[in-house]
């Protein structure tokens, strides 16, 4: 039997139809019984007439407690003071479970109180809104890469050794084999897809144990990284800005009501269009020392670095060419500047720092050998890695967006925990 939703009612004017879902809130008017009902898909205020119903109906109506979970059934009107421009007047309405007193009131609670009981602050209507815009942006991303012929690679989450250092590894035992790690990155994973397929991108969960508090750090997160044989740093930048827009673009087409239920001033966002402007390295170092910023050439930028540059700008700004020796050992040094590598980072704006982070990867063997026992990393555990360069290299690039942080930005959130539905941090481990 097909089923009706509630964001499909406004096709259903006219019908009396059955909603199955939960008591939202409710109110009561003489003989008149106001539920707000949500399924998931929406909120329909349902109007109880008791001359219209029976006694034992009208009665269960004052049984219902905040959450029960129940089936409605009336005819859909057409209303557009109402949410989704319908409401339903009720015929008859069966119960499934009368819910205990639900924990979450109307009334102010703190965020640790909302984050012990994550599992049912999702149900609220703003959180509601941030993973339908999260949603949005990982479709967002899976059609912008799959419509250029990209080929997702799934990269493994259990490593030999650590992609950007050693000092943020989640580490395990394996087997008899030693020591194993959560991944930090799918990336060098993807630069095998890359020489085999041409253009790939791998999407999955990543770790860092990095002992940071701050309101953009999670220990697990999301993240995106296309990777593209034969691109260089310009390529790079090209894809970054012209993925960025098709992002945006496609969350304000599809998320404008939730973006307004999540009071988000949209005009950063409606100014996402490439080219994104681009600064080096040493250009965002003049800016910052002109803001009274104490910074030296060489540092690497804090979020609060990020935040003085990008306020400087009405979009993402891209800030490119980086000091070698503060960027990972797989990218590729300038020939013209062997201090800096040919990396780029996107900043966006308000205050929400790095979201994209990429460069052009070394692809001569002899530096990149020299580069990874620079960085003291174990060799052995990096030959596989190495033979892509023993076997036919050419120039190739990619980047990885945090999906986390994206979200946080376009919805305008002042911490990164309510961007997933169950946020991983230095002092949360549950629900």
């Amino acid at each position: 039997m097909s089923r009706i939703y509630i964001e499909d009612l406004h096709r259903h004017v006219g019908e009396e139809v059955t909603i199955r879902g939960w008591l939202y809130h409710k109110r009561s008017s003489g003989k008149i019984r106001f539920l707000v009902v949500r399924d998931g898909t929406g909120l329909l205020q349902c109007v109880m007439v008791k001359a219209n119903v029976t006694e034992e109906v009208f009665a269960l109506s004052d049984a219902l407690t905040q959450e029960s979970s129940l089936a409605v059934t009336g005819m859909v009107k057409k209303d557009d003071r109402a949410p989704g421009g319908v409401e339903m007047e009720i015929t008859s309405l069966s119960v499934i479970q009368i819910a205990k007193e639900y924990p979450i009131s109307p009334k102010e609670h703190g965020v640790d109180f909302l984050m012990d009981h994550r599992h049912l602050w999702l149900r609220s209507s703003r959180q509601h809104a941030i993973l339908r815009v999260r949603h949005q942006i990982i479709s967002a991303i899976r059609e912008f890469f799959d419509n250029r012929g990209f080929i997702l690679m799934d990269a493994p989450i259990f490593t030999p050794a650590a992609c950007e250092g050693t000092s943020t590894l989640f580490e395990t035992e394996y087997f008899d084999m030693g020591k194993a790690y959560l991944t930090q990155s799918g990336q060098l994973y993807g630069e095998a897809g890359a020489f085999a397929l041409g253009k790939t991108y791998v999407f999955g969960p990543t770790f860092r144990a990095e002992k940071s508090k701050t309101r953009r750090h999670l220990t697990e997160f999301w993240m995106v990284e296309p990777e593209v044989a034969f691109n260089d740093l310009k390529d790079n930048m090209e894809l970054a800005e012209d993925f960025l827009e098709h992002i945006v673009a496609s969350v304000l087409k599809h998320r404008m009501p939730e973006l307004k239920a999540l009071e988000r001033n949209t005009k950063f966002l409606e100014n996402v269009k490439a080219p994104l402007p681009k600064i080096s390295y040493t250009e965002a170092v003049d800016l910052l020392k002109a803001k009274g910023v104490n910074v030296a050439w060489g540092d690497d930028f804090g979020g609060a670095d990020e935040t003085v540059i990008s306020e400087n700008f009405d979009r993402p700004v891209i800030v490119h060419h980086y000091p070698t020796k503060i960027k990972a050992f797989y990218m590729k040094r300038d020939a013209e500047n062997p201090e800096t590598v040919l990396a780029m980072d996107v900043l966006a704006p308000e205050g929400y720092g790095e979201i994209i982070g990429g460069s052009q990867r070394e692809d001569d063997l002899d530096a990149l050998v020299q580069r990874i026992q620079e960085h003291q990393l174990p060799q052995s555990a990096f030959e596989w890695y190495i033979d892509l360069r023993r076997y036919g290299s050419v120039p190739h690039a990619g980047f990885g967006l945090g999906v986390e942080r994206t979200v946080a930005w376009i919805c305008g959130l002042d911490h990164v925990r309510e961007t997933i539905p169950f946020p991983r941090m230095i002092y949360r481990l549950t629900p």
